[in-house]
């Protein structure tokens, strides 16, 4: 993955990763490295593959609701990045398309770039950080 700083207050990052990346390993790393609490971020890009979930509020649990291995275009990508157990954890939601033209969307769990994804990241002001909710188990924006 290569960076640039575009600003520095607040903190604001142009990131673009290579064919062969994955997507949510390489933005944790990033995070962890630049010491990011909390971000937010969308992209724009192309996948070899992706798999996305949705989540069950019954079981608690993400489950995967599309898992394709062909080329797709990233269509839009958002998310954010908060902490949980002091390590960052990224929080995105994808909508790709297929050849055909239709279009799927869910919560990222793996993709693999190619040939590129470009990410603008942007660190959020401290009172937008997330805490555990304890109906749903997620990290979620509390004031």
């Amino acid at each position: 993955m290569r960076h640039k700083v575009l600003d520095r207050q607040p903190r604001t990052f142009a990131l673009v990763l290579d064919t062969g990346e994955e997507l949510a390993a390489a933005l944790k790393k990033f995070a962890h490295d630049h010491h990011l609490a909390g971000s937010s971020f969308h992209a724009i890009g192309a996948f070899q593959s992706v798999r996305l979930s949705w989540f069950n509020w019954e079981t608690k649990q993400y489950e995967t609701s599309v898992n394709l291995d062909e080329q797709v275009e990233l269509l839009s990508l958002i998310g954010d990045i908060a902490l949980k157990d002091g390590e960052p954890q990224v929080h995105a939601h994808v909508v790709i398309g297929r050849r055909d033209g239709t279009a799927h969307g869910g919560h990222l769990q793996h993709a693999v770039v190619r040939p590129t994804c470009e990410i603008i990241l942007m660190e959020n002001p401290e009172h937008l950080q997330k805490q555990p909710d304890p109906e749903s188990g997620l990290a979620l924006i509390r004031f």
